[in-house]
C-alpha cells in the first residue's frame, strides 16, 4: 500500500516562506517518482516540482521555478518543498503523489500519477 502524508501547511504574508514535508513508505520513496501538485480554489489541479528518488535532477513548473525547491531526505523516507517568495497566487491545497513511471519524472500533468496524499494547506496573505 502507497502511503503519503504531507504536513507543513500554514498562513503566511508575502515574501514569506514555508517548507512542506510529504512522509513516504519506504517502497514508494526508493522506488518511485515524486512530486508536488497544487489547488486552488476552483481552479484544476497543477503539477509543481517533481524529482525521482535519489537523483540530482528536478523538474518544476514555469509558475514556481526560482522560488520554490523540491528535495528529499533518504535517511527520512521524506519528500521536502521549500516556498521561499511566495504570493498570494501561491494560495492552495498542495498535494504530494507519487508515480512509478521513472522515465516519465518530468510529465507534471496530473493523470500521470496514480498515489496521493490528503492535502496540507497554503494561504499567503497580501
Amino acid at each position: 500500500q502507497v502511503q503519503l502524508v504531507e504536513s507543513g501547511g500554514d498562513s503566511v504574508q508575502a515574501g514569506g516562506s514555508l517548507r512542506l514535508s510529504c512522509a513516504a513508505s519506504e517502497y514508494t520513496y526508493r522506488r518511485y517518482c515524486m512530486g508536488w501538485f497544487r489547488q486552488a480554489p476552483e481552479k484544476e489541479r497543477e503539477g509543481v516540482a517533481s524529482i525521482i528518488i535519489g537523483d540530482d535532477n528536478a523538474y518544476y513548473s514555469d509558475s514556481v521555478k526560482g522560488r520554490f525547491t523540491i528535495s528529499q531526505d533518504n535517511a527520512k523516507n521524506t519528500l521536502y518543498l521549500q516556498m521561499n517568495s511566495l504570493k498570494p497566487e501561491d494560495t492552495a491545497i498542495y498535494f504530494c503523489a507519487a508515480k512509478p513511471e521513472l522515465w516519465r519524472c518530468s510529465d507534471l500533468t496530473r493523470s500521470t500519477f496514480s498515489y496521493w496524499g490528503q492535502g496540507t494547506q497554503v494561504t499567503v496573505s497580501s
